[in-house]
């Protein structure tokens, strides 16, 4: 038996195949791109999913004969994503991703009115689901007067494998629709959005066995008519699967395309005015919160882009001893940001830059604007009374050695980085999929890695990255000004 994992992610899609035993068979990944028809905007066709989902399947099945014994399909997926769909099951436009800012009138008045956080958990962001279908009324009415169901990504792709419209909890607690601790669909939180519960698919958690492979599928992939499909989960929760964050104390930093600090909760304790996120997780009476910067990799991404280089060049260029705080600051703003600051208009910004400043110079300051917005998140749980000392460093900034020690320096924590294996969200669905097919416990499951490094903060800088902490928050406010100015 073998079981699938599949990562819808904003640039691409992961397949990940995995034995009864829970040990990588092997993985296969497609690439797709987002169109930005304006600024602010971002979406993608969900026939692109599809297309790279088939593509990863055929390759999988190509290159691994166990493919053929699969009996379970778990989908991991980028949040907040608004597909939508009329009554036919067809897509009406593209779908609204999640770091499309163009609904942020339309958040701002759905977070100002009476009991939308206290129920849904969490400030309403213009990244979330709820405002992009009050935009979609307002500006393109004939479109919304179409739609029978909204569906977020990996909802889709389960409506693709199943034929079923089916939404794991752990995904639909970033809509805006959902009331966290109840853990259903809000009447009040609907209405607020002025959406209807049938427009809504059915809930359950991401480890509940949700639906089965459909027939045609099925023949087409060569595999047996009963493979189940699993719930799913949201990206992040599904993250924490693949690591074994379950309880209280465990956390975990990804640091990947947005930057990440997640702890799983056993209770629900939503703290909406720190800006903290608070979600269902994928299994049963299980929460998480999360800090969330919106441009961690993406901020040294870019600078390789603009420099003609690659990242891994970059941070190479550093070495692996940490160096002191440098003269040049960045703020990592260049999609907005959310913890703490709830901007969607802010971007980033050098300063200090000087004559004798060079791309090395510039690499350091993008590294510690990306490690000082984490800890951002981080002074926010320790204001909501959650202290996090240690940490499970994941994503692909978690292979700079230079990058962790810098973080753990900033954050006064201790950094755990996992052998070389699978901890995303992939390894995560997958995990779901075999508890959805099995009824296996996610105790039995949802284990913990075998940890390589450990990766303390560096004490003799420790004061010297406190004070420029200061200064960067310290900067947010004069560069929002000028910035505001400017656009005058």
């Amino acid at each position: 038996m073998c079981y699938l994992g599949i990562d819808l992610g904003t640039s691409g899609l992961r397949a990940l195949l995995l034995s009864e035993g829970g040990k990588v068979i092997g993985a296969a990944e497609q690439s797709y791109t987002s169109q930005h028809p304006q600024s602010g905007w971002s979406e993608q066709d969900p026939a692109k999913w599809t297309e790279a989902l088939d593509a990863a399947v055929h390759e999988l099945r190509e290159r691994f004969p166990a493919f053929a014994d699969l009996k379970g399909i778990g989908v991991a997926g980028h949040m907040h994503g608004a597909t939508l769909l009329d009554e036919t099951g067809a897509v009406i436009r593209p779908c609204i991703l999640w770091n499309d800012t163009r609904s942020h009138a339309e958040a701002r008045q759905l977070d100002e009115m009476r009991g939308v956080r206290s129920l849904s958990g969490n400030i309403v962001f213009p990244g979330f689901t709820a405002p992009k279908l009050l935009w979609v009324k307002r500006h393109e009415p004939e479109n919304f007067a179409r739609i029978a169901k909204v569906l977020l990504p990996a909802a889709y792709l389960n409506f693709y494998l199943t034929g079923d419209m089916i939404a794991d909890r752990s995904d639909s607690a970033g809509t805006s629709w959902l009331d966290v601790a109840a853990r259903d669909w809000s009447k009040s939180l609907l209405d607020a959005g002025e959406m209807r519960l049938d427009q809504m698919p059915r809930l359950v958690d991401g480890s509940q066995a949700a639906g089965t492979l459909s027939p045609a599928l099925a023949r087409s992939w060569g595999v047996s008519a009963d493979v189940t499909v699993a719930g799913g989960a949201g990206d992040n929760a599904a993250a924490a699967c693949g690591i074994g964050a379950l309880n209280d104390g465990d956390a975990f930093l990804s640091l990947g395309t947005s930057g990440v600090l997640l702890a799983a909760r056993t209770t629900c304790r939503p703290d909406p005015d720190s800006a903290l996120h608070t979600f269902c997780h994928a299994v049963p009476d299980r929460w998480y919160q999360m800090g969330v910067m919106l441009s961690a990799t993406d901020s040294l991404n870019w600078l390789a882009s603009i420099t003609g280089s690659t990242a891994p060049a970059l941070t190479g260029a550093l070495g692996d001893d940490l160096r002191p705080p440098g003269n040049t600051l960045f703020l990592p703003y260049l999609s907005g940001e959310r913890t703490p600051h709830n901007d969607a208009d802010i971007r980033g910004s050098f300063l200090g830059l000087g004559v004798g400043t060079g791309v090395t110079d510039m690499t350091q300051a993008v590294l510690e604007g990306v490690a000082f917005g984490l800890r951002d998140s981080l002074e926010a749980f320790k204001a909501n009374g959650s202290s996090l000392s240690r940490l499970l460093a994941i994503g692909g900034g978690a292979q700079s050695t230079y990058w962790l020690k810098l973080i753990a320096t900033a954050l006064n924590v201790t950094l755990e980085r996992p052998q070389d294996g699978e901890f995303g969200a992939a390894m995560g669905a997958a995990r779901l999929a075999v508890m959805a097919h099995t009824g296996a416990v996610s105790e039995d499951v949802l284990t913990k890695p075998e940890i390589a490094e450990i990766i303390q903060p560096v004490s003799e800088l420790k004061d010297q990255h406190d004070a420029a902490y200061e200064t960067f928050k310290a900067a947010y406010p004069m560069v929002k000004a000028a910035q505001r100015s400017n656009k005058k």
